[in-house]
């Protein structure tokens, strides 16, 4: 009994450590879009985003989702967002599913970092720096690429100075 508890032990702790080890290897990755494929990370904004179209998600005939967002400092290092959509619907219970149009959810940023995903209207950051930062929202579909229409992603920017 002493020696198959043992080995089990040990079976866990290598067959642990192996499958770390495998989902370390480049090209892993299976799931979702990864837009470090075309050589821009998901977490950057930049110029090379406006050349990467994303339209195909927003379906011909479908009216074009829209997003705005209130924020509202709180102190602290805080910030309280009011996500405004029209032609778009939060979905959280459908995440990482296939995409249906008009729905999926929202990803926000802080000066270009993603912070979080936001599956409500309502969301609060917490820990930002005192200072002017720029705050992005995205729409993103169910399987969490980045809503577009013509071409244009789908999003709104503002520069909120936070206290």
């Amino acid at each position: 009994m002493k020696n198959t508890l043992f080995m089990l032990v040990i079976g866990l702790f290598f067959g642990t450590g192996f499958g770390f080890l495998l989902a370390q290897v480049p090209g892993a990755e299976v799931e979702g879009h990864d837009h470090a494929s075309h050589g821009v990370a998901h977490d950057t904004h930049d110029a090379e985003m406006a050349g990467h179209d994303h339209s195909r998600l927003v379906e011909a005939g479908t009216p074009a989702p829209t997003v705005a967002f209130t924020a509202l400092p709180e102190g602290n290092g805080g910030l309280n967002l009011k996500i405004e959509t029209e032609n778009f619907d939060f979905a959280p219970e459908r995440v990482n599913t296939p995409n249906t149009a008009g729905e999926g959810h929202a990803h926000v940023y802080v000066d270009g970092v993603k912070v979080m995903r936001a599956y409500a209207p309502w969301v609060n950051i917490a820990g930002i720096h005192p200072g002017d930062v720029e705050i992005r929202v995205t729409l993103n579909a169910n399987s969490h690429e980045q809503l577009a229409h013509d071409g244009t992603p789908i999003e709104a920017v503002q520069v909120v100075t936070v206290d």
